[in-house]
Order: C-alpha cells, then sequence, then structure tokens
C-alpha cells in the first residue's frame, strides 16, 4: 500500500491522484495539506469518496511532522511551489512537483541547493515530453533520418487562453507571466528532443488585447455590458466555449502578456524561435514544432494527432496518425505516463525519473531569462547567477 500525501489540493492534483488511485487501487490519499481542507473534505464526501482514512491539516508542516509518506504531492498557487517543495525535500520523500518549479531566482536557486542536498526522488509535471508525439518525433530524429537538427520553429497558439485573464491566473504577482506558465512545458519537450544545452535567449511579449480601462475588481455578472461582450460567460458559453471565471479581462488590473516569443540559442550554434499567443480562439489553437535538419523535416501537433516527416532528397512524405484514444485526455496521454512512473518510484526509489527536477530547473531558467530579456531588450545569457558571478571572481 502506498500512503500519499497532497499539499494543495486543486483542480489538477485532484485530477492527477484520481488517476493514480485508478491506476491502482494500492495507493490511496493519507493525508491533505489545504488551507481549504474543510471545504475539500466536504467535497470528497458529496462526491462519494470515502474520508475516514483521510488526515486533513491546514498547513504543510503539519502534515509533513505528523506522518511518514510513500510520496507527496505539490499542487499549491506558483508562488508557492518552491517553498512547499524545500520542505519535502528536506524529508526526503518521492516528490511530484507542479510546474513552474519556481516563479523567482531567488526561489530557483533555492529548490536548485535543496535539491542537491536531498534524497527525494521528484517527478516534475512536463507531461508534453513523454507523449506519443514527442517520443516518436525523438525517435525519428535520433535515428539520423533527417540529419542533424539545425533549427527549430515552435508554437502554442491556446485556444483556451482566456483562463489566463478571467480566473486567479491573471494575477501576475502570482502567475509572473506566461513563459512560467506555458512555454515552461514547450521548452522543456524542445530541449529534451534536442538532447543539447540552450546558451542565450532574447524574447518579446505584448498586450495587445486583454487590456483596458474597466475598474480593478470588475465582474462580468455587474457589467453593464455583458450582453454585448464577447468575453461574458453567457456568450462563450453561446459561441460553444467554457467559461474560466467572471473577472474581467478588460479591467486595468488584468495581468499577463496575451502574446510572447522567444528566439533560443543553444550551444551547438541552432537556435529555436518559439512563439506562443493566449487570444486565439477554436480551430486557431495549435501546438507543435518543426525540426529541420539537411536530410528531412520532422514535425507534429498535438491538436492533429500527426507526425509528418518531409524527405528534403527524395519526393517522398510520410505521415504517422497518433491513435486519438490515447491522447484524448491529460495532456496528450502524458499524465498517465506521469503517475504511473511517480508510482513506480514511490515503490522502489531505484526507479528513474522520467521528467527529473534538473529538468524543471532548466526550463524555468530558461522561462526566467526570457522573462528578464522581454522586460530589458537584451539578449540573456542562460546562466545560473551564483554560478556565473564565481565565474566572474575566479578570473579577476
Amino acid at each position: 500500500m502506498s500512503n500519499i500525501a497532497v499539499i494543495g489540493y486543486g483542480s489538477q492534483i485532484k485530477r492527477l491522484t484520481g488517476i493514480l488511485l485508478e491506476q491502482d487501487n494500492n495507493n490511496r490519499i493519507a493525508a491533505i495539506a489545504d488551507p481549504k481542507h474543510e471545504e475539500i473534505k466536504r467535497e470528497m464526501q458529496a462526491e462519494g469518496i470515502d474520508t475516514d482514512g483521510i488526515r486533513y491539516y491546514g498547513s504543510a508542516d503539519e502534515l509533513l511532522n505528523d506522518g511518514e509518506y510513500d510520496g507527496v504531492l505539490i499542487g499549491t498557487r506558483c508562488s508557492l511551489h518552491t517553498p512547499m517543495a524545500i520542505k519535502v525535500l528536506k524529508k526526503g520523500f518521492p516528490l511530484y512537483l507542479e510546474k513552474p518549479v519556481s516563479t523567482t531566482m531567488t526561489d530557483l536557486i533555492a529548490l536548485r541547493n535543496a535539491y542537491r542536498s536531498s534524497t527525494s526522488p521528484v517527478v516534475v509535471s512536463f507531461p508534453l515530453r513523454v507523449t506519443p508525439h514527442v517520443k516518436l518525433v525523438k525517435e525519428i530524429i535520433d535515428s539520423g533520418k533527417i540529419g542533424t537538427v539545425e533549427h527549430v520553429q515552435a508554437i502554442n497558439n491556446v485556444a483556451y487562453g482566456s483562463v489566463y485573464f478571467h480566473n486567479w491566473y491573471r494575477n501576475e504577482e502570482e502567475t509572473q507571466g506566461l513563459f512560467l506558465q506555458k512555454a515552461t512545458h514547450d521548452f522543456d519537450y524542445i530541449s529534451h528532443i534536442l538532447g543539447i544545452r540552450p546558451i542565450r535567449v532574447c524574447a518579446m511579449t505584448s498586450k495587445q488585447i486583454f487590456k483596458g480601462t474597466k475598474p480593478a475588481g470588475l465582474k462580468c455578472g455587474v457589467c453593464e455590458e455583458q450582453e454585448s461582450c464577447p468575453e461574458s460567460p453567457q456568450n462563450l458559453r453561446k459561441s460553444g466555449e467554457q467559461p474560466f471565471g467572471d473577472n474581467c479581462c478588460f479591467a486595468e488590473d488584468t495581468g499577463n502578456e496575451d502574446s510572447g516569443s522567444a528566439l533560443v540559442q543553444y550551444e551547438s550554434g541552432m537556435h529555436v524561435s518559439y512563439s506562443q499567443n493566449f487570444f486565439v480562439k477554436k480551430k486557431a489553437g495549435t501546438r507543435g514544432a518543426r525540426f529541420m535538419g539537411y536530410k528531412g523535416t520532422v514535425e507534429f501537433d498535438w491538436a492533429t494527432d500527426q507526425v509528418k516527416v518531409f524527405m528534403h532528397h527524395t519526393p517522398r512524405v510520410e505521415t504517422y496518425q497518433i491513435d486519438s484514444s490515447a491522447t484524448a485526455v491529460g495532456h496528450g496521454g502524458g499524465d498517465h505516463i506521469l503517475m504511473d512512473n511517480f508510482a513506480r518510484m514511490m515503490k522502489d526509489r531505484g526507479t528513474k525519473s522520467i521528467s527529473p527536477l534538473d529538468a524543471g530547473l532548466e526550463s524555468a531558467l530558461l522561462c526566467l531569462k526570457a522573462k528578464a530579456s522581454a522586460k530589458t531588450g537584451s539578449f540573456q545569457n542562460i546562466e545560473w547567477p551564483d554560478e556565473e558571478e564565481a565565474t566572474e571572481r575566479s578570473g579577476d
């Protein structure tokens, strides 16, 4: 029996623990720490879940000091990912950590240092790197079929992007921008496929749509324009979209950029162009990339579940159709694979993480550097600030 503890029982972790329990009935939730733990308990009971064996706490410290656990999942708000993870790392429990692993450089350095002195095995929530699409693309590239990858063009046009402006995500103090919220996934799978290190980035963001002069704190339900506004919950439903909240996305307190782009140079000299957008709708949504070598190009798209190989010197195009039944839920099927990996890790600490904390740290570092680049209009070296300073001092 694997006893699981949860710190921050939000909707994402609720879904992931459901997968864990579904995959193996020997997994059980032993404890939950959340400021809303009484409300969570009532909701679980209303859903028919037996809560008698679950201990509920108001804080992570209480939970961690009151038992031994086979694994801990962290699903708090983003700004708490690092401090909660450090508490778990000190205990040495296997850890599943939501992305972004950190939202500030100070937190990121603290997390890296805590990990270096911990025995905890860690799985980071990077499900895209283990989807059938990425696995196939990496297999094709590693075979040498298209030659060495010398250029990458990646896009993420988010058809449900209004969640970052209607919901709590609109608080930019919490999210620290959408490179950390979204691009962290994309930067990870790209680096995972390439197998080489990014060294420099320049980036740009813009906020052209989700901005305005409506008063801070305005809710759609009391707005005089709710009948005509295309972003009001009722009009989103009429157009077949799911509303993610009722905060006015045209108010003066609406945070986050609504598009962003980055150029990332890798140690081989090649570079990646990446662009993300958050105001497209419906079929305009897409996510994927093109990897180009001299012999050929391979591209994929999670929206179509297709991988295509274009050979450059022969008139041949190969198309692979990914079985949609395997990708219909959970980040293209990746969540189920990560949960299986974490479950195996809880039973055997010798099990290798397929989405290790090193990857989470490197992706967050790149995102923070991209954010700094967009803010300052400068190229940023992708180096740890403390290690960069140590190198400069040693050279004096």
